[in-house]
């Protein structure tokens, strides 16, 4: 279906109807409206026209109509503007070359006509195309909230629409954009062509990329010996193919569904791929990439610091920052997630006037310089500003720490995990209170530095040991807690007390808001049941040791932070 139909289409359904507003925004092209009204900006858009003086005049209604070589002042320009106007254009675009704004929007008024003015080193092939597709994309809008042009936002909200990770790749084979959903399968070579971010065979020897580009909508591509099926979409604006979509084979009962979003979404992907084309999104992932060796792989750290141009004399410091939501995975929260990373870049150049951050898995990461004396104090402001803003973003918390400095680039990978260990207690702190951190319905954040937390961190430490070695399996804690859970007893919350209160039986019972005796009761069956030796000082530093590392022991673990990259 070509733009003019497509448009045709989508504007004689109420619900669907492109308006001048939408294909302004989705353009994003720095165009200037000199005579914006609510009525011009509602005016249903349904296609784009290129125009030239000497060819027969054409229907234009609900058109953009581009004034390619048309000057202000020119009976050109002024036969253009009184047609346009008589024939029901939505907005004509023109460029200023020298002349004043006033003069323009005088002769916008006068004819009662959208005129937008583009920039005076606009391309004017590009600026069709994008017009074209924003008229398409704006229809298509089922992801609106991805910046135009980040592809791998879009694939992300692709794949959370179809279930199945996503890869968005170039006519020349390149990978442009993957998805980075957690639990969404991969196979062998979908994990070698996103880690090269590139196709192991170019497309224009491959069959199946033949069959995609030769196909008019989505289509399944079975498995084969390499790999499971997909899904698969050209990509095209104004005729030219722009790439293609791949996407991972969501299951059978998936399939149908997922075929008609992919080409639900094949406009507003054309227009995403534009942006993209354009911009410095490749800079932005090779940034990306290198954090991505800097905190994973210290054999390639230093090779990767120099590529960041970071000065590693000082020290340097990770970051790790993200939304407490109680599900992941959602367009939601890879919308936040993504404005978050855009609100991490944005106060990182202010501050450090630089700015190293990537999003893997759930979380982003930063690299913070250490400049000055009190590196900690800043580092500690950073992450507090980034937290005033957060609320703009997301209703949920805001979740953010700095681990602490290392000063060789080896350490860096060691800074990542104190920021990780402070993020996961922080999550678990914020689970356990529930909506008791708000304030006044806002989220407040949670902000800290790795020492800020040092203790209660070192002592998760020490109960994961406890844990993994078997430590703690004949000391009485567990039987007393099974025991409790049987009979509805408070033999826990009771030797709890007893350590707190350092056996005080009166500060004990007002805790437990019981009589001293009952207390007293508590006690002596406590250790007779249990084997407790409670005069014994080294046992109870070890009941006390157990008790506090099970109460800081959380559900969240690092595994869940650290998303496996898809």
């Amino acid at each position: 279906m070509d733009a003019q139909s497509y448009g045709s289409q989508v504007a004689g359904t109420e619900s669907g109807q492109v308006r001048l507003s939408n294909c302004i925004e989705f353009m994003q092209a720095d165009l200037v409206h000199v005579n914006p009204t609510p009525e011009n900006l509602e005016h249903p858009v349904s296609d784009v026209l290129m125009y030239d003086p000497l060819d027969e005049w054409t229907n234009v209604d609900d058109r953009i109509i581009l004034a390619v070589g048309i000057t202000y002042g020119s009976a050109d320009f002024e036969q253009l503007l009184h047609r346009a106007s008589n024939s029901n254009a939505a907005a004509v675009i023109i460029k200023a070359r020298g002349s004043h704004m006033d003069q323009l929007r005088t002769a916008a008024i006068r004819n009662g006509l959208a005129l937008l003015v583009a920039p005076r080193d606009a391309d004017w092939t590009r600026l069709v195309a994008l017009a074209r597709a924003s008229v398409m994309g704006a229809a298509a809008d089922s992801v609106s909230g991805v910046r135009l042009g980040d592809l791998y936002a879009f694939a992300n909200a692709v794949a959370s629409i179809t279930d199945g990770a996503t890869s968005i790749v170039d006519p020349l084979g390149r990978v442009l954009g993957y998805s980075t959903l957690p639990g969404q399968p991969i196979d062998e070579l979908r994990r070698v062509t996103t880690l090269a971010l590139q196709e192991s065979k170019p497309p224009a020897f491959d069959a199946d990329f033949k069959a995609v580009y030769a196909a008019a909508g989505a289509l399944y591509i079975p498995s084969t010996d390499e790999g499971v099926g997909r899904l698969a979409l050209a990509v095209r604006a104004g005729g030219e193919l722009l790439g293609s979509i791949w996407i991972i084979d969501p299951g059978a009962g998936n399939v149908p569904a997922a075929v008609e979003a992919l080409d639900r979404m094949a406009p507003l992907a054309g227009l995403h791929m534009l942006h993209a084309r354009s911009a410095s999104d490749f800079g932005e992932r090779r940034n990306g990439d290198l954090i991505r060796t800097l905190i994973d792989d210290p054999a390639h750290a230093s090779f990767a610091a120099a590529q960041l141009g970071l000065d590693v004399t000082r020290g340097l410091a990770v970051a790790a920052l993200t939304i407490a939501r109680p599900e992941s995975g959602s367009l939601d929260s890879v919308r936040e997630i993504q404005r978050l990373l855009h609100l991490v870049t944005t106060v990182s150049n202010v501050q450090f006037k630089t700015s190293h951050s990537a999003l893997i898995g759930s979380v982003i990461y930063a690299v913070f310089p250490c400049p000055g004396n009190d590196a900690r104090a800043l580092h500690r402001r950073v992450v507090q500003e980034i937290g005033a803003y957060s609320h703009t973003i997301s209703s949920h918390p805001l979740i953010a720490t700095v681990g602490g400095i290392a000063r060789r680039i080896e350490d860096l990978p060691e800074s990542r995990t104190e920021a990780l260990q402070a993020l996961e207690y922080l999550l678990n702190r914020e689970a356990v209170a529930g909506n008791a951190g708000s304030a006044g319905g806002r989220a407040v954040p949670a902000v800290a530095l790795y020492e800020d937390h040092r203790i209660p961190l070192n002592l998760m430490k020490v109960g994961r040991f406890i844990a993994e070695t078997g430590l703690g399996t004949a000391d009485g804690i567990e039987a007393i807690r099974s025991y409790d859970e049987e009979h509805q007893t408070d033999y826990m919350d009771t030797l709890r007390a007893y350590l707190v209160s350092s056996g005080n039986i009166s500060t004990m019972a007002a805790n437990l808001h019981v009589h001293n005796n009952t207390v007293r009761y508590r006690i002596a069956q406590m250790a007779k049941n249990f084997n407790l030796e409670l005069e014994d000082p080294q046992k109870r530093l070890w009941l006390w040791l157990r008790l506090t590392t099970t109460d800081l022991s959380t559900q969240t673990t690092l595994r869940n932070l650290t998303l496996q990259e898809r």
